[in-house]
């Protein structure tokens, strides 16, 4: 689901904001998209509502991310009874304007998969972002 959607309360407003800042300190060039899925009925029915899902747009086509944007969906748990949400996986993908280039999914084996990488230096830093996503959600379970 859109990050601007799911900005329901001031924690999980300030942990969208911790997360494009966490990006951002990565890959500083990168403009921000809150709002990367359409709201047309299509698309609607795809969007997983346990979600947070940010678009980060690079300038131009970048060779060291082998992409022009990347997609982060962070997938939630929320605990019903503990009134707490945290973070069970975080799925990254690359696109350009021939599409999917590559998907990094936290789920598994944390591997990199598809037509394209990102060079060594910047898969490290994904996957660091990565960690970074789990520790902000995890340390401090945040309230629903």
């Amino acid at each position: 689901m859109n990050a601007a959607e799911q900005a329901k309360n001031f924690e999980v407003a300030s942990k969208i904001a911790s997360i494009v800042n966490l990006f951002k300190s990565q890959f500083p060039d990168v403009r921000v998209d809150l709002k990367p899925w359409m709201n047309d009925p299509e698309t609607l029915e795809l969007i997983d509502p346990d979600s947070i899902d940010i678009g980060f747009h690079l300038p131009g086509r970048s060779r060291s991310l082998e992409s022009r944007c990347v997609l982060v969906q962070i997938r939630l748990y929320q605990d019903p009874i503990e009134a707490y949400c945290r973070a069970i996986g975080v799925e990254v993908a690359g696109y350009d304007h021939h599409g999917e280039q590559w998907k990094l999914s936290t789920v598994g084996g944390w591997r990199f998969v598809g037509n394209t990488q990102p060079q060594t230096e910047s898969a490290a830093k994904v996957k660091y972002f990565c960690q970074q996503i789990f520790e902000l959600f995890n340390s401090n379970m945040i309230s629903s």
